[in-house]
């Protein structure tokens, strides 16, 4: 596996939440063998045995359930040792969600009228404000509890000389939300061990969705922002494409204008993308890296 992501130009990876524990010695001794290099891992990571698939929401740091959220600090305890073990530099974490109507999505609901054409009627407008005021209303407890979390996990991650990188989301109902973001990480300012890691498909999702503007968001967040996840999205949600071929995520005014040469830059690609697909895109991609400020 990571032989075949060098041969793609690639010198450094990510190690993924969905990475069973059957791969890690042998990602270990790629690393101790020096023929990859991690720059960053993304919790939970192994995933967890007693979860089916790749889920790095299983455990929720927001849970009403004390067990649940005891279990998610000890999972991604267990990802900040691993980490360090795999020498990389940052842990990209998800913080949890509000819990708004039971057996409702409304970030489905609202892409669900968006695909329909929608997104610039009364119907949607009423909705996605009726949204707007019902998370309001139930965030505060959700977010000091994510807030506690990550406290409590940037102790660790400063004795590991890690990075905590706090992702942007790309649901509605997920923690931090847009005008929480900025709130949470301006908390931390003062701690170098804890910083903001974009997700340009989350993000431009959410755009789409008209829940923000994506340029906008990114000047809000710009004094706390570390890295970055590299994907593309193809109207109006499904994220994960290759950059520059046609999707709907402006990298070219971006990236110049809110990201550096020395950020890790993670390319988060879906399996389904092709390899000549992501050998056109990085030929596309050095020549733009190359202009970004150097720091």
């Amino acid at each position: 596996m990571c032989d075949e992501i060098r041969e793609l130009g690639f010198e450094a990876i990510e190690a993924s939440h969905g990475l069973p524990l059957s791969l890690m010695p042998g990602l270990m001794a790629a690393v101790d063998e020096k023929r990859i290099r991690v720059e960053g891992v993304h919790n939970f990571c192994p995933a967890p045995i007693d979860v089916a698939g790749d889920a790095p929401d299983a455990y929720r740091f927001t849970s009403h359930r004390p067990e649940e959220r005891e279990r998610a600090m000890r999972l991604t305890r267990e990802t900040l040792l691993v980490a360090a073990r795999l020498e990389a530099r940052y842990v990209v974490l998800h913080l949890g969600e509000v819990e708004l109507f039971r057996g409702h999505e409304c970030t489905r609901e609202l892409q669900r009228l968006v695909r329909q054409g929608l997104r610039h009627t009364r119907e949607y407008a009423r909705l996605k404000g009726e949204y707007v005021r019902r998370r309001a209303k139930l965030a505060p407890i959700y977010y000091e509890r994510a807030y506690a979390a990550l406290a409590e996990l940037a102790e660790k991650a400063k004795e590991l000389n890690l990075v905590l990188g706090v992702e942007g989301r790309s649901h509605f109902e997920q923690v931090p939300g847009e005008s929480e973001m900025p709130r949470l990480l301006a908390a931390f300012a003062d701690n170098p061990h804890v910083r903001y890691w974009h997700d340009f498909g989350h993000i431009q999702r959410k755009h789409n969705l008209l829940l923000l503007n994506h340029e906008q968001y990114l000047r809000g967040v710009k004094p706390y922002i570390y890295g970055a996840h590299i994907n593309d999205v193809q109207w109006p949600q499904r994220d994960h494409r290759a950059p520059f071929q046609g999707g709907d995520v402006d990298f070219d005014t971006l990236l110049p204008r809110y990201f550096t040469q020395d950020m890790p830059l993670t390319w988060e690609l879906s399996s389904s993308i092709s390899r000549e697909k992501i050998l056109a895109a990085k030929a596309r991609w050095d020549e733009l890296h190359a202009t970004l400020p150097l720091e």
